[in-house]
């Protein structure tokens, strides 16, 4: 599981991050990135920051919660490969309610690689 300290909670940082922040975008996912200011006072944690939205377009409630935790699944492993001053915010696609965990987390890892967030990772698409 995702610990505490590496969830975005606030509403501000989903925002900073999807709206200043890098996109892009695979068939089952979307991910911004924002690389956190150092001035950043708010933020404690000496880590990387994943946030998740999954709506209602995913599918019913257990669908979506299945998704999410596949994600912080995923992300949980991503702590140490994503470097530490960075924000990101993952948005599932309908499509993310039938991929399985495995696509998920290659489709993620890609997209973290082409935007240079796992330039040091050598696992190959």
């Amino acid at each position: 599981m995702l610990p505490e300290p590496y969830r975005l909670r606030r509403s501000a940082d989903f925002s900073a991050t999807v709206r200043g922040g890098r996109r892009m975008g695979r068939r089952d996912l979307v991910v911004h990135a924002l690389e956190r200011e150092a001035a950043d006072s708010l933020v404690s944690v000496n880590g990387p920051r994943f946030g998740l939205v999954v709506s209602k377009a995913v599918g019913p409630a257990v669908i979506r919660h299945r998704v999410a935790r596949r994600f912080r699944h995923i992300c949980a492993g991503l702590i140490d490969a994503v470097p530490v001053d960075t924000d990101v915010v993952i948005r599932a696609l309908p499509g993310s309610a039938t991929a399985s965990s495995r696509e998920l987390d290659k489709q993620l890892r890609s997209v973290l690689r082409k935007l240079d967030l796992l330039a040091g990772e050598g696992d190959p698409v």
